[in-house]
């Protein structure tokens, strides 16, 4: 064959290949990289045209949906995300607009809402057979009644509820307020106006971000690390007095009450700061550290949530999350929650259910199950453990004095009637010398074959967890246990 011919059917082979290459890579191989570029204006438009699927409650309760827009023709349809539920579910299940982009479960379940499953190969093949492209269904775990109980609880104030399914992992409550609803983020001077807030920020949600002081109800993470390391059991005696150096400082309990001897049971029940900053001090840092860690403590949550719209719960200098093996920390206040901690409902919600599954974590989320176009399950989310925080005999110890705390301490206003209710108490001083604290209650009931664990938080009121925080987690935890 003629040399120049041979070379220039070289160089045509070459120049296919550099072509099939780079039009592979936009195509497939990085195809979603430039979906995903928010300067990609076709991408935002083909968005539009997509039938995203609907995100359901635990009881099928439509909580976010797609509707024709204003802006359909005959020929094609154009959709917009509407939410019937207002803003019940808000913080949950976020919202999604082409202009504004996508928060919460709208945006962790992304792929799976606008239909794109499969292979990238997969999504050209249907677009040349003529297919429309439909988003499948999400079915989450949250239940629309205890949610509710728990929005209207916290009506008025700035907190949030967290419930959980100990032996799932399942999330049955998640709620923060003040809330907003996300319907009316159509207009983009409404969510300016939201973003902009000097108060409340109700863009922000409140289970998963930017945590409080857990106050007392730490102290259940320090009394499962006193059990469980072999140091202390629940009978273990520790002086009780008013005043005692921590740290060479002296600490004060509340309302300066002095006692002699008492038992861990005892100082748990009436919350006894100098009890269990001595505790904390004498199991160390490094004992601390290490069942912080396995209660979930210095890292993101495993929700299935996105991750950056989750904060990291624990000692914080600043801005920056650091160990509590640190030169930095108090221990011994770190142990009855104060010091530099910086928790998240969603972190405390967790503690609760670890005791109350056994000593055994399991991963939280809340989404049930995905479901198809034509009705069929795809996917189904199965329990999963996290970490075994404690042995069974510690869980079973640290119930009894948590069900010590509701029956005969700081707890009583979460009694329920003919249910044994676990629980713990938080007050965290937000201004020394007032009367305005953060407060928490986290609780599990059944204490004996729990259903629910939850955790309640309120910044800024007059008054203590156990008279504030305790109630509310009482009527959710009623509402679940009929359910």
């Amino acid at each position: 064959m003629n040399e120049p011919i041979v070379r220039l059917f070289g160089l045509v082979i070459v120049m296919f290949a550099v072509l099939l290459a780079f039009t592979s890579r936009w195509t497939i191989f990085e195809a979603k990289s430039l979906r995903d570029n928010p300067l990609n204006a076709r991408s935002l438009l083909e968005q539009q045209r997509i039938d995203r699927g609907r995100i359901l409650a635990a009881d099928g309760t439509v909580l976010a949906r797609s509707v024709r827009s204003a802006a359909s023709s005959r020929s094609e349809s154009v959709f917009e995300r509407a939410y019937p539920t207002g803003d019940e579910f808000a913080h949950a299940i976020g919202y999604y607009f082409t202009d504004l982009g996508r928060t919460g479960l709208e945006h962790y379940r992304n792929a799976t809402l606008n239909g794109q499953a499969g292979t990238n190969l997969q999504t050209i093949l249907d677009q040349l057979q003529g297919k429309k492209r439909q988003g499948n269904e999400v079915v989450t775990t949250l239940d629309p009644n205890a949610q509710q109980v728990a929005n209207k609880a916290l009506a008025g104030h700035e907190g949030a509820v967290v419930a959980l399914e100990p032996r799932s992992g399942a999330v049955r409550v998640m709620a923060s307020s003040p809330a907003y609803n996300p319907n009316d983020l159509r207009s983009t001077k409404t969510y300016e106006r939201l973003a902009k807030s000097p108060s409340g920020k109700p863009l922000v949600d409140r289970a998963t971000q930017f945590g409080y002081a857990p106050g007392s109800s730490f102290k259940v993470v320090t009394a499962t690390a006193a059990i469980d390391s072999g140091a202390f059991t629940q009978e273990s005696t520790v002086d009780g007095r008013n005043d005692v150096l921590i740290s060479g400082v002296p600490l004060q309990n509340d309302e300066n009450e002095s006692l002699g001897p008492v038992t861990l049971t005892q100082g748990l029940a009436k919350s006894v700061n100098t009890v269990w900053a001595q505790v904390a001090e004498r199991l160390g840092k490094r004992t601390m550290a290490r069942y912080m860690r396995r209660f979930g403590f210095g890292r993101k949550p495993q929700l299935d949530y996105p991750v950056e719209e989750m904060s990291s719960s624990g000692e914080y200098s600043g801005a920056r999350l650091i160990s509590p093996t640190s030169s930095q920390v108090d221990v011994g206040r770190m142990g009855i929650g104060q010091d530099k901690l910086e928790v998240t409902p969603l972190q405390m919600a967790e503690v609760a259910a670890a005791v109350a599954n056994r000593g055994r974590l399991m991963v939280p989320h809340m989404t049930d199950r995905i479901v198809d176009p034509d009705g069929r399950t795809t996917e189904r989310i199965s329990p999963h453990v996290q970490s075994v925080v404690m042995k069974p005999s510690t869980a079973a110890a640290v119930t009894a004095m948590m069900e010590a705390v509701v029956n005969e301490g700081t707890g009583t206003a979460a009694q329920i009637a003919g249910v044994r209710v676990a629980g713990k108490t938080g007050t965290a001083e937000t201004q020394i010398g007032t009367a305005i604290n953060n407060v928490w209650f986290i609780a599990f009931a059944p204490a004996s074959a729990p259903k629910v664990a939850i955790a309640v938080t309120l910044k800024g009121v007059p008054g203590q967890g156990g008279a504030f925080a305790a109630p509310i987690a009482r009527e959710v935890m009623e509402r679940l246990l009929h359910e």
